[in-house]
């Protein structure tokens, strides 16, 4: 099992996250068993619809338990900026179009790119992790390498 790094409110989120899961148990049971009270279960779409939604939820709960039993939340106070960690803040600027995007270097579980959070474990996350400002770094994705100037790191 990989330990997954997080923020205390991104620990909190997982576990709301799974009490709501959790929550829909007991609607899914209902509808399994009104598509039961239907009939004939060989050719009974309902069912086999609902025993397919048990399925996935079922597969997202054990997915959130194995990630919060493997989280180790970080002490944000402890935090540095002499190289780029999880939780830091980092300013970067693209130097092949001089665009400057700010990230939140987060775990994978809290990754959200519309609010700025970025996965450490996506290319660029990771081709920042240990850097400084002032460093220049060369990432391959999908569409070819892509170099970045580490401008600021802050928490």
């Amino acid at each position: 099992m990989a330990v997954s790094y997080m923020s205390e409110a991104g620990y909190k989120q997982l576990n709301e996250q799974l009490r709501e899961l959790e929550s829909q148990r007991p609607v899914i049971s209902r509808q399994i068993a009104e598509a039961r009270d239907k009939g004939d279960l060989s050719e009974n779409a309902e069912y086999d619809a609902a025993r397919e939604a048990q399925g996935m939820l079922e597969l997202k709960i054990s997915q959130l338990k194995e990630t919060i039993a493997t989280a180790r939340i970080i002490d944000e106070s402890k935090l540095s900026v002499d190289t780029v960690k999880i939780l830091n803040k980092v300013r970067i600027k693209n130097l092949a179009n001089n665009q400057e995007v700010e990230y939140m270097l987060v775990s994978e579980s809290e990754s959200n790119i519309r609010a700025g959070k970025l996965a450490v474990t996506t290319p660029i996350g990771k081709g920042l992790l240990g850097k400084k400002v002032g460093d220049v770094i060369a990432v391959q994705v999908p569409s070819g390498t892509l170099s970045f100037e580490v401008l600021n790191i802050s928490i």
